[in-house]
């Protein structure tokens, strides 16, 4: 081996201990912010109290057909009900995504040191999000809803992925999931409008998303001097391919079904093309796309794709 070569080679070592180093620092941090500041939604939301009548199950202005002709041509109950089957939608949503995290990261778990902080704050994490998927299932048994299943092409993909959540790309596809909902329920969990139960779910999830997030996006900065250029142009670009499917989901024509409206696949297209929905899709997306942007993950696919399925303008 040439002096260059071991130079090299020790400069690489130097930087991946740093970068453990780092993350344990961080993950010592959120382990004791889980540790004082943590909720049981079954203890903490009383999931018993009567529905307020007359309120939103999310805000008017981020209902997928809020400002359409449609919108002007129903009744406040109509209004409501699709508020009711677009929340537990977005719910159902969540629920499928922390499922997919969570298995990711026990696979993860397979090859890490089960004595190191970044273990221990990612079993914690584990347990936010099992807590998470149970505020959700029991915020959507109480609307009045019911929960939408996945499709059998949906359900494979959520199979795979978590074969292919390595290194960056897998915080970069766990901060896709998790700050679309985030940026949204911090826009939107004061309204006068909402719910009160949905509104403490939103902030039990913000409360606890935060920390999450931070751990995601630490990994992303901390890998920033490591990672290949493959890796990079990765983690920059297949990120994309969620767009559409986001898309697709957060107009999912099953709502506008199950809240009367006989063309469901109609109402889901109007709701594609009202400049409203898209101003909440971009509204969700800015945070995240910032970030990426900064972290050169932004690739020109990844852009192309989010923005032609209205998430950037």
């Amino acid at each position: 081996m040439t002096t260059a070569a071991h130079d090299n080679r020790a400069l690489d070592a130097n930087a991946r201990r740093e970068e453990r180093d780092a993350r344990a620092t961080t993950a010592r941090r959120l382990l004791k912010s889980s540790a004082n500041r943590s909720y049981d939604p079954v203890i903490d939301i009383d999931f018993d109290a009567p529905l307020a009548e007359g309120k939103y199950f999310l805000p008017p202005q981020v209902v997928s057909l809020y400002g359409t002709d449609v919108w002007e041509s129903m009744t406040q109950e109509q209004r409501i009900e699709l508020s009711r089957q677009e929340m537990a939608n977005i719910l159902s949503v969540g629920i499928w995504f922390e499922n997919l995290l969570n298995r990711a990261l026990l696979n993860r778990l397979m090859r890490t040191d089960p004595a190191a902080a970044t273990t221990h704050y990612s079993l914690t994490e584990m347990g936010d999000e099992c807590r998470h998927m149970t505020m959700f299932g029991k915020t959507i048994e109480r609307s009045g809803a019911r929960a939408y299943t996945m499709r059998r092409w949906q359900r494979a993909v959520m199979h795979a992925l978590p074969l292919v959540m390595r290194g960056t790309l897998m915080w970069v596809i766990t901060l896709v999931g998790e700050e679309l909902f985030d940026a949204l329920q911090r826009e939107i969990r004061n309204d006068p409008e909402l719910q009160p139960m949905v509104a403490r779910v939103m902030t039990v999830h913000v409360t606890e998303e935060a920390r999450h997030i931070g751990f995601a996006r630490d990994a992303i900065v901390r890998r920033g001097p490591i990672r290949s250029r493959f890796e990079t142009v990765a983690s920059a670009n297949l990120h994309g391919l969620a767009a559409p499917i986001f898309r697709l989901l957060f107009t999912n024509p099953e709502m506008y079904r199950r809240a009367g409206f006989d063309d469901p696949a109609r109402m889901a297209m109007i709701a594609r093309s009202n400049p409203n929905f898209h101003e909440s899709q971009i509204m969700s997306f800015e945070p995240l796309a910032t970030f990426l942007t900064k972290n050169g993950l932004m690739g020109p696919f990844a852009e192309r794709m989010w923005r032609r399925s209205g998430f950037l303008q």
